[in-house]
């Protein structure tokens, strides 16, 4: 019997494109149903009650929740192609440290470029550049974080690389002269097949991006 995969998911999420990503790198067809994160459905609150977001990847009537949760399981389940996660336990281990950095030290100053002004938004855009610039220390001259393949790390940076015009946009600012090498390579992840497929048009998040700024910030 085939498999039955589900996911919940918002278009602009930059942790809903991980999971579009890594289910289409490893070829497996799934069906994308599109949440209101404003009215959330009945089963996103009974597949995830306790953090009641997206994306959940519901697995033969299982869910698995949280962005990279969800990448690793897939990684895993269909582990017989393209892997995602290095085999060697230490690298994996790096790949995780990397990972935990993004979305603890990426997710609060990406937010604030377009939540704040002045000041506050100035300081938002000084630690959101630190934090690119301790990747790209980390990314070195490898083609991606994950050397000559693209994965774990890539995946994850790949939903904040969808926003970069966005936030360069609203907070008036470049990040490719601060960080070419990182530039470089979010260009090469953003023309991979499956990061393509799963993206929605740049204008798309940009006016999205807009009206979110004018809810939260006059």
């Amino acid at each position: 019997m085939a498999d039955e995969v589900i996911l919940l998911d918002y278009w602009p999420s930059p942790f809903g494109i991980r999971a579009r990503i890594a289910l289409r790198e490893k070829g497996v067809e799934f069906e994308s149903r599109e949440e209101n994160l404003r009215d959330k459905s009945p089963l996103l609150l009974q597949m995830n009650p306790v953090h009641k977001k997206i994306p959940v990847l519901i697995h033969n009537g299982k869910p698995v929740c949280d962005s990279m949760n969800v990448v690793q399981y897939i990684d895993e389940f269909w582990s017989d192609r393209n892997p995602i996660l290095p085999s060697d336990p230490y690298q994996r281990a790096q790949a995780r440290f990397w990972v935990d950095f993004v979305d603890t030290k990426l997710f609060e100053p990406a937010d604030q470029l377009w939540q704040t002004k002045g000041e506050e938004q100035e300081t938002a855009k000084k630690d959101y550049i630190e934090a690119l610039k301790i990747l790209e220390s980390e990314l070195g001259d490898k083609p991606y974080f994950g050397g000559d393949t693209f994965g774990f790390v890539d995946i994850a940076m790949t939903g904040y690389y969808s926003w970069f015009e966005a936030s360069e946009k609203l907070a008036n600012f470049s990040i490719e002269p601060e960080c070419p090498i990182l530039m470089a390579s979010a260009k090469r992840c953003l023309q991979r097949e499956s990061v393509v497929k799963s993206l929605h048009d740049s204008e798309k998040i940009l006016e999205l991006a807009y009206k979110l700024r004018k809810i939260y910030c006059v």
